[in-house]
Order: structure tokens, then sequence, then C-alpha cells
């Protein structure tokens, strides 16, 4: 008998090839000092493609807070934005946005999710991430992994945030 390596059989489409995950469970703060400019929030992790016809299944599952105003959250393939709302105007394109409807902030947590499918048409090791800005109107914190007022009792929380990455063949 034969022995056929996966190496070397043929895959049918959408066969999942490779998965990669990362857990981030530590407790973080970024500043965002009234800008624009989008700032990694410590969620990223690398594949390497297996053939440059694959595409990237991403899936972001993240928990975040702020100090006040609202988040804006982008996909970010190596330094190229992805996944993100048309232009319109003044307002930010973002993969997810969410803003509380009023003060306080103290105790919000906000557990959102992306997921897309990416086609980055490379064979090089690829970085995946999560960035995040309050926008020009407010200086304040994003919190990964917690709130706000990150209380010390039963109705405080601490959560765990997680990226995957599965090379899908085509």
């Amino acid at each position: 008998m034969a022995l056929t390596t996966v190496g070397s059989a043929a895959l049918p489409v959408g066969s999942v090839i490779q998965t990669k995950s990362a857990s981030v469970t530590a407790a973080a703060t970024i500043t965002s000092n009234q800008t624009n400019t989008f700032v990694d929030l410590g969620l990223s992790l690398a594949i390497t493609p297996t053939s440059s016809s694959s595409k990237i299944l991403v899936m972001v599952n993240a928990s975040l807070g702020t100090s006040l105003g609202t988040g804006h959250f982008r996909l970010i393939r190596g330094s190229t934005v992805i996944n993100i709302g048309d232009a319109a105007g003044n307002r930010l394109r973002d993969s997810v946005s969410y803003r509380d409807a009023g003060t306080p902030y103290n105790l919000n947590i906000h557990e959102f999710s992306i997921d897309f499918l990416d086609g980055p048409a490379t064979t090089s090791a690829t970085t995946y991430k999560l960035q995040g800005t309050l926008g020009s109107t407010y200086n304040g914190i994003i919190y990964l992994n917690r709130t706000h007022s990150d209380e010390n009792a039963d109705y405080g929380s601490r959560c765990a945030s997680n990226i995957t990455l599965q090379e899908i063949s085509v």
C-alpha cells in the first residue's frame, strides 16, 4: 500500500490548510490623545500561507472598554487597512465601532467580533492585528479586557480577547 502525504494530496476547495490562534488574557490600557491615528491594541497574530492563492479567514473576538467617547476599531494586514466601511464625509472608516449612550463609562465593556475572508496573495509571513482610536474629539483611554473603573468587586470584570487565522484552499 502506497502512502500519500497531505502535502502532495489535492485538497478540496474550502479546506482548512492550517489554523493559528492567540489569546490575550491580560488587561491593557492604550492612550488615545485627540487624534484620528489608530494604534495597535495588543491583539495580533502572524500566519505564513502555503499558497499565494489561499484565502485567510480572520476571526477576532475582543473585549473593549473606553474612558469616554466613541471607540473606533479596524483590522490591519501588515500595514494595510482591511475590512472597513466606505468613505463618507468626516466619518472614520472602521471595521466596528461603538459609543455608549452616555456617561458614566466606568463599568462598560463591549464584546465584539470581526470575521473577514482576506486574500493576501502571498506566501510570506503576514501579520493581522486590531487597532483603535477614540478620534480627534476625545483625549482618553481604550481598555482591552477590562472596564474603565476596573472595580475589584463581583460586578467588575476581566475578559479575554482572541484572534484566530485559518488558511483556506481555493
